[in-house]
């Protein structure tokens, strides 16, 4: 398989599973309140770029891979002070799960980055060789 389209296999399946996984531990596993809490509206910005994600949007791999960090920084604090174990293990994954999509969405980006970079630079030589004419 083509590395770039293991990147975004493993970008779309970390969002696709941290979804489910922060579903899951605000609703079943370890919620605030028995039955649930609305802390699993916290999901909603996680589906905005789903689609553009899974349609390999250049622009929404970008932004998600900021957007990502603000759930491994939760995941983080969860994880180190919750004070139930279940949901401090909870934390831990959500922390795994947002670093694999990060990594993932920067690996497949990369190409993309250098091709920008190269276009700009060439585009500066033509214009300083024209000027320079």
């Amino acid at each position: 398989m083509e590395s770039s389209k293991v990147y975004h296999v493993g970008a779309a399946a970390s969002l696709a599973v941290l979804i489910a996984w922060l579903l899951a531990w605000e609703m079943l596993v370890a919620p605030l309140k028995p039955g649930g809490s609305l802390l699993a509206l916290k999901v909603i910005p996680l589906l905005i770029p789903l689609r553009g994600v899974l349609k390999r949007d250049v622009y929404t791999l970008q932004w998600t891979s900021m957007l990502i960090l603000l759930y491994f920084a939760e995941g983080v604090v969860r994880g180190y002070s919750d004070l139930d174990a279940t949901s401090r293990f909870m934390g831990l994954g959500e922390v795994a799960l947002t670093l694999v999509y990060f990594a993932c969405a920067l690996l497949y980006l990369r190409p993309y980055k250098k091709a920008a970079k190269k276009m700009a630079r060439d585009l500066l030589d033509k214009v300083n060789r024209a000027t320079h004419e």
